[in-house]
């Protein structure tokens, strides 16, 4: 059963999948740029009347989304075992015994009393 889940291939695992979606989306971009020459756009301000203005406007506003996201990372970025350290201070391990009392404990886990039947 677990060598089925493993050998289960998805849609994009196959590397011509993934090249026949690329091509689609040239493709579409394609027809986008085709169609800035044909259609008339009711523009508001004067730069939206510059060529393809609305994918520069996306890939700037992209680049300016990564570049926040990096500053940001510099103070809400929190170590690795951030939480692990939070879980510890509000639950803190309980104190060691001595080993009678452990070993009665353990006693006790096993099977309880030692009653001989």
């Amino acid at each position: 059963m677990a060598k089925q889940k493993q050998d289960k291939q998805y849609l994009f695992d196959n590397p011509k999948n993934v090249k026949r979606l690329l091509y689609i989306v040239y493709a579409i971009c394609l027809l986008l740029v085709l169609l800035e020459f044909v259609i008339h756009r009711h523009v508001y301000h004067s730069w939206e009347d510059i060529f393809a203005f609305y994918p520069i406007y996306g890939f700037v506003g992209c680049v300016v989304l990564v570049f926040v996201a990096k500053w940001m990372r510099i103070f809400l970025m929190r170590d690795e075992d951030y939480y692990d350290k939070l879980e510890k201070k509000q639950h803190p391990a309980p104190a060691e015994k001595d080993s009678a009392n452990k070993t009665e404990e353990v006693k006790q886990a096993q099977g309880g009393n030692n009653v001989d039947a």
